[in-house]
């Protein structure tokens, strides 16, 4: 598996919009207090935001800081829209200004460390995930520790990567991505016994898909079990037939 397709599986992309986002459109009635409002335009602009209407996006957010210059989850969603705009330094700023109306939120820390790995400030991202996983509210701490060791792998600092992973397997030991994530790792170092073994215990504990499926024919493939290989191979094509990695796989057999 090359680098891109480990990369691919990669938890990299911070947390999602924690809010539930409202189904409601339209500007806040004017009988709505400041907070009510703030919070309605940031549902929407959090809506507008995964739609990719990322203008729309931007307008509303802006509007809730308006009215609630302490409303950490709008910079920090403004933050992610103006990344997908490709405004580095208002998304830089965004992302520092959440930072600095909640200090102590663990999501707000995960998602700066996660913007910060993108602009390669390792050291930066190491610090914030640190916070982050420590934090007493934080009842996901394997995430933000698996976060931190994708980062870790794009620096890349294979060992505390795998560190991290491992981390957050003691956390929580059914924890898919940090399975996956330690597995690709092994099998990017050519321990494709150990990349099997982190795979099975995945497998045993969480559902699969093309791209799990793929990874453990080519794990098979390696280690030369050809009848292994070819049963994932057969359930891939069978359970995923429409997915690229099945299109990959049918032409090599």
């Amino acid at each position: 598996m090359k680098t891109s397709e480990r990369v691919l599986l990669a938890l990299l992309v911070g947390f999602s919009l924690s809010a539930c986002v409202s189904t409601t459109t339209g500007t806040p009635p004017p009988e709505a207090d400041d907070a009510d409002a703030a919070e309605l335009n940031y549902q929407l602009g959090a809506r507008y935001y995964q739609a990719k209407s990322y203008e729309l996006a931007r307008d509303r957010l802006e509007g809730a800081i308006e009215l609630d210059p302490k409303m950490a989850k709008a910079y920090t969603t403004l933050g992610l829209t103006y990344e997908a705009l490709d405004n580095r330094r208002l998304a830089t700023e965004a992302y520092e200004n959440a930072i600095k109306v909640a200090p102590k939120d663990y999501e707000t820390q995960n998602t700066y460390a996660v913007f910060l790995c993108r602009q390669r400030d390792f050291a930066g991202a190491k610090k914030y995930f640190e916070k982050a996983a420590a934090a007493p509210t934080n009842d996901f701490s394997e995430r933000t520790l698996t976060n931190a060791g994708v980062c870790m792998v794009q620096e890349p600092n294979l060992a505390a990567a795998e560190e991290l992973f491992r981390k957050a397997l003691d956390v929580r030991p059914t924890y898919g991505e940090a399975l996956l994530q330690i597995c690709l790792l092994k099998f990017q170092q050519q321990n494709y016994l150990s990349a099997r073994a982190f795979l099975q215990r995945y497998l045993s504990s969480n559902p699969t898909s093309a791209g799990v499926l793929y990874l453990a024919a080519e794990i098979e493939g390696k280690l030369g079990n050809d009848r292994d290989r070819s049963e994932y191979v057969d359930q891939l094509l069978q359970e995923f037939p429409e997915s690229p990695e099945a299109a990959k796989l049918g032409g090599s057999g």
